[in-house]
């Protein structure tokens, strides 16, 4: 057979779709550059290329001989950043885009399945909160993350090339919540620092959440049997960000926080904190910069039925996703809190952090091999 072409495949949803498609007998050859954090791709068997999609003739090099294609790859980031910050993103999300797309009709590879976001789909500007759909236009006219814009123009670039003959599919994406979760992303980040105790108080507002498992599934349905020159909206659920605290404490046992900070007021706060560190400190996480606080003041809802009618997209729980995401960090010495719950799922033995940071004192005589209570 010959291989599927992934890129991303060291990211969340790129190392989830790399799994599942090794489960399913699938061979696949993977786009990796050697200067990034590839762990999540160990003890894999999975072809590897080394290169940059920036680099046109790498990423021909790379892609010969593929047939499928799947561009999970995108810089993703919540804060404006300097000029230096901006460029690499378009370069990366949109120059990217275009030369996976090119290479990939040079290479006669079949259809290319391209993972989009929900932050470039459009929204009614009466009321933001009410479902979008596929039909709705990105609003350039306010102001946006450059990411936002970025991931808009992608999707320009999967049109051009669909009107040009190529097979196209979007794969919309919501914010992922599941396990293989290795750089860790935002929310992976965020339930670490959750149940460690780092975080003390929170905004609310709402977003669009899909499971690691609901995304990776939307994949492979659009490969299978989407339309070519369309896009699907994948989510799980919509859920405010107090209901993900409610989760949190179910799955981890750790009190969630009480206090809720003004949203207003943690605007004006972030506005100054990013405009300092972007400039002055570009590598310092930042969780609550001001794109991400105005995303979810805006509470958007999706509308799905699209993937439900076309592709019979069935979605599951975001309770079970975050029960995997929990056990995929406790597992990896990310929890250093005793006196978190043990996951449903618990690792016989649990390997060495291999990050700064995710150590944790050894809890594995505490575990009972069918995760029962000791």
């Amino acid at each position: 057979m010959e291989p599927v072409f992934v890129t991303g495949a060291a990211g969340h949803v790129g190392a989830n779709l790399v799994r599942r498609l090794l489960d399913e007998g699938v061979p696949v050859r993977v786009l990796l550059r050697p200067e990034d954090n590839n762990e999540g791709l160990d003890g894999l068997d999975v072809e590897r290329a080394f290169g940059d999609l920036r680099d046109l003739e790498a990423t021909k090099a790379a892609l010969a001989g593929c047939r499928g294609v799947y561009h999970c790859a995108a810089y993703v980031s919540t804060i404006e950043g300097n000029r230096a910050h901006r460029r690499d993103l378009f370069e990366c999300n949109v120059l990217g885009t275009r030369n996976v797309l090119l290479a990939a009709r040079e290479a006669e590879a079949g259809r290319v399945v391209v993972t989009g976001s929900f932050s470039a789909v459009g929204y009614d500007l009466d009321d933001p909160s009410a479902p979008s759909n596929e039909t709705m236009q990105f609003y350039p006219m306010e102001r946006t993350m450059p990411y936002e814009r970025s991931k808009s123009l992608v999707e320009q670039e999967c049109w051009r090339a669909a009107a040009a003959g190529q097979d196209v599919v979007v794969a919309t994406c919501c914010a992922v919540v599941g396990g293989a979760d290795f750089f860790p992303s935002r929310l992976g980040r965020t339930l670490c620092d959750y149940t460690n105790g780092k975080l003390r108080a929170y905004i609310d507002g709402g977003f669009e959440f899909v499971a690691a498992r609901d995304i990776v599934e939307g994949h492979l349905l659009c490969m299978r049997h989407g339309r070519s020159g369309e896009k699907y909206i994948f989510s799980s659920e919509y859920k405010t960000i107090s209901e993900i605290l409610d989760l949190y404490e179910e799955v981890t046992g750790v009190p969630r926080p009480r206090r809720r900070i003004p949203t207003r007021l943690m605007l004006v706060f972030s506005e100054v904190a990013s405009f300092y560190l972007s400039r002055f400190h570009p590598d310092f996480p930042q969780r609550f910069t001001p794109g991400a606080i105005r995303l979810l003041q805006k509470c958007r809802h999706a509308d799905t039925s699209k993937a439900r009618r076309e592709l019979d997209y069935r979605p599951t729980t975001i309770l079970d996703a975050v029960h995997e995401a929990y056990a995929f960090h406790y597992n990896r010495n990310a929890i250093a809190n005793l006196n978190a719950k043990r996951p449903r799922t618990v690792a016989a033995d649990r390997p060495a952090a291999k990050r700064e940071g995710n150590t944790a004192p050894d809890r594995d005589r505490r575990m009972m091999p069918d995760g029962s209570p000791t």
